[in-house]
């Protein structure tokens, strides 16, 4: 895929992550979080053999599931 394609489905991933999470992070917190979660999720479901396809609407899922499993997992370890 793509780099820029890849980081504005990370972007887009992390703003919607933020909303069904509620983020305390702000937006730019999210969109960090949405690049960095889209490495994640896709590492993850490479790691399950899990597979939602090769297109972006695939790859837009993997990288929001990624960014909710990373800002839950940040939640937990930075209690607020």
């Amino acid at each position: 895929m793509n780099l820029l394609v890849f980081l504005i489905v990370g972007l887009v991933a992390g703003w919607l992550a933020g909303v069904i999470m509620k983020s305390r992070y702000g937006l730019i917190g999210d969109l960090v979080v949405g690049v960095i979660g889209a490495f994640l999720g896709g590492w993850l479901f490479g790691l399950l053999g899990i597979s939602l396809g090769g297109g972006i609407l695939g790859a837009f899922i993997t990288a929001v599931i990624g960014a909710v499993v990373l800002l839950f997992l940040l939640r937990l370890i930075f209690r607020r």
